[in-house]
């Protein structure tokens, strides 16, 4: 075998190896335990485990408030409802105007209101009418954040960082600065951090890099769905990094910034250069 053949077969091995955090006993234990009682009540009844989990997830949050959802992109509809109520009953929007900025190049799921403001043609054929109130800008761009907020504007919705084609990372400080623009003008800043969020990008969430706390994080993954809503914002706290030898989602560390590992399709996985991509500065 060649040395590029072993480059490969090495890199194989690295890829099936088990990686920290998958099927870790504890957590396959508990699972089990909780099957021999009962797997899945719903949260309009009160059990056992429903308080403490809210108390932990409230507290690593660093909200008042949680919602569970089952699912991601149930979470981000709940944030979109939660919003357009606060900018009716807070902020004094007129009824039926409220307005959500989101960024291009977003995915926030699949439901009709959310492929309604996507900007992949192919996830909106044949779909609409689609629910009107959001505004699309450019990810990475301050400037149009701040040319397309109004008087009726109720939250700023972003992915830290963007991965639905690519790991596409946005240019420093741009979090820092939207969310001060978010805040100067009394908008909500909503992260969407179902694939950024419990420290897969080495810190506990993705805003922490640039020392933001969102008014609203959508969570998922590792929590099912789950909207973290703020009545009044907290004191900024670090949380820290996570011990795993590197993050999940196939997000890495690296001295020139966060990269993943991208495969070509094929019967067999190959090794292929990594790729970064980085927002307009």
């Amino acid at each position: 075998m060649g040395r590029g053949g072993e480059e490969i077969h090495g890199h194989a091995q690295r890829l099936f190896r088990p990686q920290p955090g998958h099927n870790h006993p504890a957590i396959i234990k508990a699972a089990k335990d909780q099957l021999d009682r009962i797997t899945l009540t719903s949260r309009a009844f009160l059990h056992d485990k429903q308080g403490a989990f809210f108390k932990k997830l409230s507290a690593l949050a660093g909200k008042d408030k949680i919602l569970p959802m089952n699912s991601g992109a149930e979470a981000v509809e709940t944030a979109l409802k939660a919003v357009r109520k606060w900018g009716y009953k807070k902020k004094g929007v007129p009824e039926g105007k409220a307005e959500i900025i989101v960024c291009d190049g977003n995915f926030h799921g699949r439901t009709v209101t959310i492929v309604g403001f996507s900007t992949e043609a192919q996830y909106k054929d044949g779909f609409g009418p689609f629910t009107p109130g959001f505004t699309v800008v450019p990810y990475g761009d301050i400037k149009a954040l701040e040319k397309a907020i109004t008087p009726n504007t109720v939250a700023f919705m972003v992915e830290p960082i963007q991965g639905e084609a690519g790991v596409v990372v946005p240019p420093a400080g741009y979090l820092a600065e939207a969310y001060g623009l978010c805040t100067r003008n009394k908008v909500l800043f909503v992260a969407d951090e179902i694939q950024t969020g419990f420290g897969r990008t080495g810190r506990m969430f993705c805003c922490d890099h640039e020392e933001v706390k969102a008014d609203v994080y959508v969570m998922g993954k590792a929590l099912g769905g789950a909207s973290s809503r703020l009545r009044h914002r907290l004191r900024r706290r670090d949380h820290g990094r996570l011990h795993s030898r590197r993050p999940r989602l196939h997000l890495r560390r690296q001295p020139g910034g966060l990269r993943r590992r991208e495969r070509r399709p094929g019967r067999h996985r190959q090794r292929t250069p990594v790729r970064e991509v980085q927002g307009d500065g």
